[in-house]
């Protein structure tokens, strides 16, 4: 992956992957801190001296508490600058181990080995790294590029079926910057929807996702523009993860959002009814729901969107429009609540 200023780090994508990361570990480092959650079946061997350390699970483990911790336990191991951290897990685990590792000593070298799709295509890639506060998602965060990025594709044959749409509903997202038809029907078996319009593998889809997060970061690496685009669907997404009552995935609540910014943008004049049905399209082709769950509250989810982190200018959304999908602040509060209502 290229940044700027000459920089690049590698991306490893394809089955058994997870055998190369002592090739990628950066050289010279003395000891390794491996990151994962007791749920990650997956064991790694970074090729150098490694204690592993292990946090909860699920979106309560992404806290400053965990970091704290996670920070505490690094230090009582002793773990120098000569050191490196090794995140083995889904989005969690990148988003935690990333931020302990560019707090510790004021930046550690870290490692992902990503082990869900999410984590794969997106979590993974790119640099941003964060934690939660009962406010919002990711609010408290830093960005630190890590040292490589491993994708073994073999790991996601064991991801339970719900684990798998959490990633699906961001490959969803990828359709509409750039990825074409990248397919629905069975991630795992090579098969799409629509009768395998592309014929591409796990592993090429994949490393489309990657190749086209890579291309929007290298433009923008701190977010100061284009990159927001990568949060395509992820306003009223992440609201309806922050509410916490609708037992929603990350990319089950993407899976909505990318319905609703269409709908916005077709309230908001930016697309038609055409466009707005290849937004449903997309979203059903993986087996995603693009309506809001029973009981959402509208008063609460407005809040919610209110404070997202993309939030300068009054409502913030990203939306599709005649020059592709861009950043449009300062959105009229009626017209996203009375949008709400065409996603019920």
């Amino acid at each position: 992956m290229e940044l700027p200023g000459g920089r690049s780090y590698p991306v490893l994508v394809g089955p058994g992957a997870v055998g190369e990361l002592a090739s990628v570990v950066p050289t010279g480092v003395r000891r390794v801190a491996v990151v994962t959650q007791d749920s990650v079946p997956v064991e790694v061997d970074p090729g150098v001296e490694y204690r592993v350390f292990r946090i909860g699970d699920g979106e309560t483990a992404k806290s400053l508490s965990t970091v704290e911790e996670l920070c505490s336990a690094f230090a009582g191991w002793g773990l120098t600058r000569a050191d490196a951290v090794v995140g083995v897990g889904g989005g969690v685990v990148t988003d935690v181990a990333g931020f302990a590792a560019a707090s510790y000593h004021r930046g550690l070298p870290v490692v992902h080995v990503a082990t869900t799709l999410l984590a794969q295509i997106d979590a993974a890639i790119g640099g941003k790294t964060g934690v939660n506060l009962p406010e919002g998602k990711n609010l408290v965060g830093a960005f630190w590029q890590p040292a490589a990025v491993v994708c073994d594709t073999t790991v996601l044959e064991t991801l339970p079926e719900r684990e798998m749409a959490c990633g699906l509903g961001e490959m969803a997202k990828y359709h509409f910057l750039g990825g074409g038809d990248l397919g629905g029907g069975d991630p795992g078996s090579g098969e799409m929807a629509g009768g395998d319009p592309g014929g591409l593998t796990l592993e090429q889809r994949v490393a489309r996702c990657v190749q086209i997060k890579a291309e929007v970061v290298a433009a923008d690496e701190r977010e100061a523009g284009r990159r927001a685009v990568l949060n395509y669907g992820h306003t009223l997404g992440h609201a309806l993860e922050t509410t916490g009552r609708y037992d929603l995935r990350h990319g089950e609540a993407v899976a909505v959002g990318l319905v609703y910014a269409a709908e916005l943008a077709l309230s908001l004049g930016r697309i038609d009814d055409e466009r707005v049905a290849e937004h449903r399209r997309v979203v059903d082709g993986y087996g995603l729901s693009g309506s809001l769950p029973a009981g959402s509250d509208p008063d609460e989810l407005m809040a919610a969107m209110g404070r997202d982190k993309k939030a300068i200018d009054g409502l913030t959304f990203v939306l599709d429009g005649p020059s592709g999908v861009e950043v449009v602040p300062g959105v009229d509060a009626g017209v996203v609540r009375a949008t709400i209502e065409a996603v019920r």
